[in-house]
Parts: structure tokens; sequence; C-alpha cells
């Protein structure tokens, strides 16, 4: 509780603190700077009705020369209105000593009888670059080292510029989050920088949206001081055991080096002075060593990470034929676009439709996190009182290194008789649940010739009286023989996903065309998988969280299936896997995809033994 105060105080004093009638006092200095360098430490107040301005103690850096006084005024129009703003600005000229971090604390100044106090800063004062003093003397001293420029011609070594990759794990469990960085450390002048990234075979991918607007950070780094910027970060999800490796990548560079010419109109005509050079890095590969999990439980829903479970229900006492809609909400951090969504057991006389999923994610140095929300409707098609059990959901702990599991409350259900009848209803859960009630049946007019029978013909006794109790007794026993069969069937819950397998992929991979012709890649990419993934789960009545690719061609090898289709099936899987992140066309790559996820599932199909 004492630290979580501290910190609080730190973060108060390291903002401006604005005053009752508007005024604040800003204080701006560099974050970073080598020792032996000059910099400015500036205090800036937006009005100018001030007095007793009083600077607080710096330590550890020299005052060469202040506080200086300047104001600023200005004066705008737009559409009509006039606007003004004033300011004054105390400035110090501070030179860097020792190493080491220092802090400067709020300088004050009254205005309008009421003091108003800056915002503290910390500096980092860095040791002086060893290898900068031919190079500073060069140019007449002053300035960073690392920022210094390069003359044309010189050689551009790999300590002048370079690229590290760095794992934030190198030893995790599968499917555990790994954030991977490339950050650039220059001491040239670095003007463009591009790179084309490998395939990350064995890890799902996610890129962190880094701001577009990048500021270098000076950084000592082996005995040099170098501009450093964070270039590119990922969120990588390893999808395979062993050892797998982050292949090295090749970065194209443009540096800009100094032109020495004492023609004014050369130096002009030649780029302001400086010459491009064309500069190839390469950062390093990366290993990761991934660890398999602990024996899995049968209702592990293969999520890894930390999670939390809540439910809801839309109403307890409802009439037959009327929706019931059970909202889980799963949230937390780590692989959530991969786990797998827990079952609601209904009551066997209810009328269950696919839930419905919607995922709210958000991607970040602290992995992938948001919520996942899965609406679960059914439909009573009798009066009576029920009971929904409780879901429950399995993942796999990274804290404890152990599976826990989250169990949400049980529901009772009221249902009393309403009106219509089970052939009455249709539910389209794709819209929203809307749940819609025919009206009376149309008994239409019969049309067409009529057969008439004269009064007084005895019926009893001929062909069609013996056919009207031959037919029906018939078809009876015909219907019998059906529904049994029907219900033996539907009794083996594997057989029934086996044979609604293709069925349930075919509607994906529809849903899949229609994010295509969207163009929303991220959504179509995910439910190519869910088709492919969900397709081999139900074929072979395996679960999608036991299920790999190294396990799948042994158990599509023991159902008979071909070679070559099985190669075609993983080629799929890989495709979908690593075309999101790969570069070229997008369209070109999704339309590919597409085909040879329908291909696969079509020649998969057409193969499988049972």
């Amino acid at each position: 509780m004492r630290k979580l105060i501290f910190l609080l105080l730190l973060v108060i004093a390291a903002l401006p603190m604005q005053a009752k009638n508007g005024a604040t006092l800003t204080a701006d200095a560099p974050e970073v700077v080598v020792s032996g360098d000059q910099f400015r430490l500036t205090f800036t107040v937006n009005t100018q009705k001030v007095k007793d301005f009083l600077a607080p103690s710096i330590k550890g850096f020299d005052v060469l020369m202040g506080p200086t006084r300047s104001q600023q005024s200005s004066t705008q129009i737009i559409n009509g209105k006039v606007s003004s703003s004033s300011s004054i600005t105390y400035t110090y000229i501070l030179m860097a000593g020792k190493e080491g971090t220092y802090t400067i604390p709020a300088a004050s100044i009254e205005v309008d009888g009421e003091k108003v106090f800056s915002n503290a800063l910390t500096i980092k004062v860095l040791p002086p670059d060893q290898t900068a003093g031919n190079s500073q003397a060069n140019q007449g001293g002053g300035g960073s080292s690392s920022s210094r420029g390069q003359i044309a011609g010189s050689r551009i070594t790999d300590k002048d510029l370079f690229i590290t990759a760095t794992a934030s794990k190198t030893t995790v469990y599968e499917q555990e989050a790994i954030l991977l960085t490339y950050k650039v450390y220059t001491s040239v002048n670095l003007r463009q920088l591009m790179e084309d990234m490998p395939d990350m075979k064995g890890f799902q991918m996610q890129e962190i949206q880094l701001p577009q607007q990048k500021q270098y950070l000076m950084e000592h780094y082996n005995g040099r001081n170098y501009n450093t910027i964070i270039w590119r970060q990922y969120v990588l999800f390893p999808q395979q055991t062993g050892k797998l490796e982050i292949p090295a990548v090749t970065f194209d560079g443009v540096v800009a080096q100094q032109t020495i010419s004492d023609d004014p109109f050369d130096a002009f005509f030649n780029g302001g002075g400086y010459i491009e050079v064309k500069k190839k890095i390469v950062a390093p590969k990366v290993v990761i060593n991934v660890k398999p999990l602990p024996v899995k439980p049968a209702n592990f829903s293969g999520g890894v990470g930390e999670f939390t479970m809540t439910s809801s229900i839309n109403a307890k006492e409802v009439k037959t034929n009327d929706a019931v809609t059970i909202k889980l909400t799963i949230k937390g951090a780590g692989n959530m676009k991969l786990i797998t969504s827990p079952e609601v057991k209904f009551p066997e006389d209810f009328e269950v439709y696919d839930p419905k999923v919607t995922n709210n994610f958000d991607v970040s140095r602290a992995g992938l996190s948001g919520t996942q929300t899965i609406e679960y409707l059914a439909i009573p098609r009798h009066a009576g009182n029920f009971t929904i059990p409780p879901v429950e959901f399995v993942y796999f702990d990274l804290k404890s290194q152990s599976y826990k599991t989250l169990k949400t409350e049980a529901y009772d259900l009221k249902v009393e008789k309403g009106k219509g009848n089970a052939d009455q209803v249709i539910a389209d859960f794709t819209n929203k649940e809307n749940v819609k009630v025919l009206g009376q049946d149309v008994r239409f007019i019969k049309l067409g010739d009529t057969t008439l029978t004269p009064k007084g013909e005895v019926f009893f006794g001929t062909m069609g009286y013996w056919l009207g109790y031959l037919i029906p007794f018939i078809v009876f026993v015909a219907l019998v023989v059906f529904f049994r069969k029907q219900a033996a069937e539907n009794a083996n819950v594997a057989k029934v996903k086996t044979k609604k397998a293709n069925k349930v992929a075919t509607k994906r991979m529809k849903l899949a065309g229609k994010l295509l012709a969207e163009n929303k890649k991220n959504e179509f990419y995910d439910e190519v998988l869910k088709a492919l993934w969900g397709y081999i789960s139900d074929k072979l009545s395996i679960p999608v969280s036991q299920l790999s690719k190294d396990n799948i061609e042994a158990e599509l090898t023991k159902h008979g299936v071909a070679e070559d289709v099985t190669k075609t099936f993983i080629n799929a899987l890989n495709e979908c896997e690593f075309a999101r992140y790969a570069p070229g066309d997008e369209n070109e790559a999704m339309d590919k995809v597409y085909a040879t996820s329908v291909d696969a599932i079509g020649k998969m199909e057409n193969s499988i033994k049972h």
C-alpha cells in the first residue's frame, strides 16, 4: 500500500499543476543527455501576469547560463472570432556532469496571488562515447556524439548501425505469448529503413501497432552512445513444441553522408551537402524453446494465459417456443483467438442453435487481451421445470503452471405452456435472435377434375377399401424403422458430428467468402482456420484442443486417407496461417487461401473412412 501511494505521488509530481485561474507552469528538458553535453531547461507559464519566479535546486548539472526571460504573444482571427495568447519562458543552459539519473524538482511562480507549480523532471545522463573524441574534434565539438554525421566515402560498420531482435522469453509453453522486438541502434544519419518479414513457421503472429511518428531515444550500449528506436514489435504464439526458430531479417537502410565542398553551389545541387548510401542490416535469428503443456484434461478449452468468465440469462420464466439466451463473457489475456467455446448443456427437448461469438481483442506489449462474448440460443418445446447446469471453462494458468477451471452458476428455468407449436417457430440466430411465430395456416382451394361416386354404391370389400388399410400400415412400419434408426444415430454424438462435419464447414466457408468479398482480412483468415480445424475435429471425433499439425497426419493415416490428400489439407492450414502476414497482393493471397481450403475439404470428404 505504501509503495502504491509513493508511486501515485511521483505521478502527480511529474504533472504540471493548473491553478484555479487556469495558469500552468510547464518544465521541459531532454530525457537523456550525454556527460559533457550542453542542453536547455525551460519553464513556461501561459500568462504574463506573473511575479516571484522561484527556480528549483538543480543538482547534478552545471548552470552555464540563466535564467533568461522571454515573452511571447499571439493573436488569431478565425471566422470573425479574435483569440489571443501570451506566455513567459525562463531558460537555463545546463551542462551534464557524471552519469546517473537525476531529478529536477518543481519550480513555482505567483499568478494573481496564487502559487503555481511546475512538473518535476527526470533526466538520465549517459557516459561519454568512447569513440567520439576524434569525430567531435573534427566537427568542432558540441552536440551529442550519437547524432554526429559521417563524411562521404566513410565505411559504415556494423558498430555504426545495427538492429537487435529480442524475445521477451526464450523458453515458453505451447501457446504462451512472446513479445518479439526489433530495435534500431544508429550513430549515423539513418534516413530510411525497409524490410520484408519472413514466414514465422510454427507461430501465430500479431503485429503491435506502433506510432507512425517514431522518436529516437539515446542509449549507451557497449561503450558507445546510440540513437535508438523500436522499429517493429510482434506478439507470437507458438503452435508446436520443441526448438522453433525465428529467422534472421534483412533490412534495407539508407544513410545520409556529409560531402565536403568549398563551393556552395555544388553543395546545393548535390542534396544540400549530403549523399545517400544504401546499407543492408541483418537482425539475428532467435531460437525459442517451446515446452509441451502437461497432460491435457478432456474438457480443455485450449486457452493458455489468465482468464475470467461471467454468465447471464435473458429470462428464468418463459413460455414454450420463446427464445432462451445464455450469454458467456470470457475476459483475459492469452491466446484468445484460439480458445474453444465452452458447451452449454440445454435440456434434451430444447431446440439448440449454433452460438454467436463476438470478439473484442487488443494487441499490445502485454500480449493479446480483451473479451470474447458467446451467446447461446435455445427454444423450449414443452412446459415444465428445467435446470441448465453450470458451464465449465478449463484453461492453463501460466502463473501457477497448472490447469484451472472456471464455472458459472446453474440456472433454474420455468417453462409454461404458450401459444403455437414447435412447427410454427422459425429461429434465425444469425440475425440477432429474431424469433418469429407464423400465423394461421392457409388452406388452399382444390382445383382440377373431380371424380364423383354414385350414391348407394358399396365401397366395402373393394380394392380401394383394402388399400386404404394396407398403405397406412406399410407407411407406419417404415416410419417406425426410420425413426428408430435415426434415434440410434443421434444418440451417438460423435457420429452426428462426423455426418454434419461437411455441412458445418461449408457454412463457415460461405461466411469466409462473404468476408473475402468485404475485404475483411483478419476475420476472413480466422473463419477459414475455424472451418479447417473444426472440420477435421468433427470428422475424426477429436477435440480441437487435442489436435496439432504433429498428430493430424497420423490420425488421418489411421482412417485410410491417402498421403497426397493429407498433404493437401496440411498445406491449406499452413497457407492460411502464413498468408495474412506475407507481403504482396492481399486480395490474391486471400483468393488463393479460399480456393485451397475448399479444395482440401472436398478431397478430405471423399477420402476419410469410418
